[in-house]
């Protein structure tokens, strides 16, 4: 049995339930979001993609985080209430994300060039560091990560068709396009 191929498939499938639940804007894709990285860490780490690997420990912590502020952002007792509703991403945010997807980006290449045996360390540098930066943006319930994730899964379907991880690859091609459809829901769902 192929281990590898069994754990591409299993991943494959939770990563459309957690997209599911993310485009819904529904807090049960924390859930997901903790089951996909542990399955999502051996594959990347096999492939020597390396910056994937090391982004899925961010999103295992960034799940519990995540579903705090979605469901009990606020001190107020009432959930419902209390509950973190989609946004725009405010003008002054844009500045320190900005410089936070650059430095993150500059650095993992610098280390992936250094430190491991990567064969593409630029591009697995930047989707890690965008990903870094659009999961924070999740989590704060802004809109635009949408668009953030859209580039990633667009360089992601490229990157793993040339890894070989051909089931993830058709995976981030979903992603890709429900990216746009997501945005222009959150949209719709921002004003209601």
């Amino acid at each position: 049995m192929n281990w590898d191929l069994l754990l591409e498939i299993s991943g494959f499938i939770i990563g459309l339930v957690y997209l599911w639940y993310e485009y819904h804007a529904n807090p049960r894709m924390w859930i997901a979001s903790v089951i996909m990285p542990a399955i999502s860490m051996w594959i990347y780490f096999r492939k020597g993609l390396y910056a994937d690997f090391g982004i899925n420990i961010y999103y295992l912590a960034i799940a519990v985080y995540g579903y705090y502020i979605w469901t009990k952002g606020s001190a107020k007792k009432d959930t419902a209430k209390s509950a973190r509703k989609i946004t725009r991403t405010p003008a002054g945010v844009w500045a320190g994300v900005t410089v936070a997807l650059l430095v993150i980006w500059g650095a993992l290449w610098q280390f992936l060039v250094h430190a491991t045996d990567s064969t593409v360390p630029l591009a697995d540098a930047f989707t890690t560091a965008l990903s870094i930066v659009a999961l924070w943006m999740l989590a704060r319930k802004y809109a635009e990560q949408w668009l953030a994730w859209l580039v990633v899964d667009a360089v992601c379907v490229f990157l793993y068709i040339y890894k070989g991880i051909y089931f993830y690859a058709c995976l981030y091609a979903i992603y890709t396009a429900i990216a746009l459809l997501g945005y222009f829901k959150w949209l719709k769902l921002m004003k209601q």
